[in-house]
């Protein structure tokens, strides 16, 4: 069949021909209809994610949209491998298989699982929301932090307040407020800290990190200094940014209400990811959120691969 084959740990896919699936006891054969290309998506297929455990040559592509043998539309993460979602047909165990509902389509289904699933994932079991509160979401102009307002939103947050990079990006979300700072600058965390103030200062119960590094130790610098009598549970869920490690005091911690929790692969069970998925498609159905996509065929992977994030590359295999 024809797939996306990772030839060794590192490379991009190339084009070729790869053995069909075969399914055993306890998984479907799945063909394959289309697959967003997330960041996830990318580093785990080159075995360079924390949560790589591959062997190469594998098929690219973490998670799809396709058929079951009966017909039926699916969403399917975890191929077994060395099957990826980027071929003609893959395997997948039944246990992360998801029905597809009415109402949306296979593009805009395999565009926005990854995304959305991990912003409600952290908003719902790690950030534990409750209707009301006020949300902090920083690094907002990524397709993850963008379809975070939007979940926020229609998951009853009082008050989102969006921070980032791009102020013109930040002004076409649909938040209560935006923050924009430049940490290239001079003093830019003390001015991104100083800015954050009068935000903090009204309370702020969650902050969704997808940047980490300098900005996430001013917003937290900033939560400190209040020294309101408010908790603030502050859930890191990327390191966009680039900065892996930071230098955290920890008279930050000591001298606030701040929860450092994380929000990932390893921090989030599988089947609370998948009831994640299961909940953002009923969103889509009912129209409540979006994300905006590209399109290219299997044949067009080196430069769906060297696309940006957003708009969300869809491989459109059939």
């Amino acid at each position: 069949m024809k797939a996306a084959i990772v030839k060794e740990k590192g490379t991009f896919p190339v084009i070729g021909e790869f053995a069909s699936p075969v399914a055993a006891e306890g998984q479907h054969l799945v063909n394959v209809k289309a697959a967003g290309l997330s960041r996830l998506s990318k580093f785990r297929s080159m075995g360079l994610h924390y949560s790589s455990e591959l062997t190469f040559p594998l098929v690219a592509g973490f998670d799809g949209v396709g058929t079951l043998e009966d017909g039926s539309r699916v969403y399917f993460a975890m191929s077994t491998a060395p099957y990826g979602s980027l071929a003609e047909q893959t395997v997948v165990s039944e246990k992360v298989i998801i029905r597809l509902p009415d109402g949306i389509d296979d593009v805009t289904a395999a565009a926005i699982a990854n995304p959305a699933m991990s912003s409600w994932a952290a908003l719902k079991f790690r950030a534990q929301f409750k209707p009301g509160q006020t949300v902090l979401i920083n690094g907002a102009t990524g397709s993850s932090g963008s379809l975070a307002v939007q979940l926020a939103k229609s998951m009853g947050a009082q008050k989102v307040i969006v921070t980032g990079r791009n102020e013109s990006k930040l002004q076409a979300l649909e938040a209560d407020q935006e923050i924009a700072f430049d940490m290239t600058v001079d003093n830019g965390g003390k001015s991104f800290e100083n800015a954050l103030q009068p935000v903090i200062a009204e309370g702020v119960d969650i902050v969704l990190d997808y940047l980490w590094g300098e900005s996430a130790i001013a917003i937290m610098t900033a939560i400190a200094k209040n020294r309101i009598d408010r908790a603030t549970r502050f859930v890191s869920i990327g390191t966009s940014a680039g900065q892996e490690n930071i230098e955290l005091p920890s008279s930050i911690l000591r001298s606030s209400k701040i929860e450092l929790v994380g929000s990932g692969g390893k921090s989030v069970s599988e089947l609370e990811m998948l009831s994640s998925v299961k909940d953002v498609f009923e969103l889509v159905a009912e129209g409540k959120i979006n994300i905006a996509t590209t399109k290219f065929s299997l044949e067009d992977i080196e430069e769906a691969w060297n696309a940006p994030l957003m708009p969300r590359a869809v491989v459109k295999i059939k």
